[in-house]
């Protein structure tokens, strides 16, 4: 008797595949961004000021917060994290996660610290600044 194939599991084994494959960088990203969070917080708000994406009077409360941002969200459940991101996550293809979660966080709750007087820019202006400090530990 002649075996037959099914081609939807080949396409469920592909799809897994790529399923764990952006799991283990999600996974990966999040410890980078947990253990260099200082360094990148530091980087990340200067270039949201020299981008003039944010204006504030005080940078150290801003880079303790974008601080305390990269570390919390290794902690955070996969749900709230991709309904944190819900809003743009069609704001350019192949985007970062972490990158997309650091903007939404810019415009809907940055933008409500004390120490923040405006944010600038469109949506995508904010994800390509922060996405050119983020980007950096994002697996090749």
């Amino acid at each position: 008797m002649a075996r037959h194939m099914n081609p939807s599991s080949s396409t469920n084994k592909t799809i897994d595949a790529i399923d764990r494959k952006r799991e283990r960088e999600r996974r990966f990203m999040l410890r980078k961004a947990r253990d260099n969070a200082a360094e990148l917080a530091m980087a990340l708000v200067q270039r949201l000021l020299d981008h003039h994406i944010i204006e504030t009077n005080s940078d150290q409360a801003i880079r303790e917060s974008m601080e305390k941002q990269l570390i919390s969200m290794s902690d955070m459940e996969e749900f709230d994290m991709q309904f944190k991101i819900a809003p743009i996550r069609s704001l350019t293809q192949d985007p970062n996660l972490i990158s997309l979660f650091i903007t939404q966080y810019i415009i809907e709750d940055l933008i409500d610290h004390p120490n923040i007087q405006d944010v600038f820019g469109d949506d995508l202006d904010v994800y390509k600044a922060v996405d050119s400090i983020l980007s950096k530990i994002r697996p090749k």
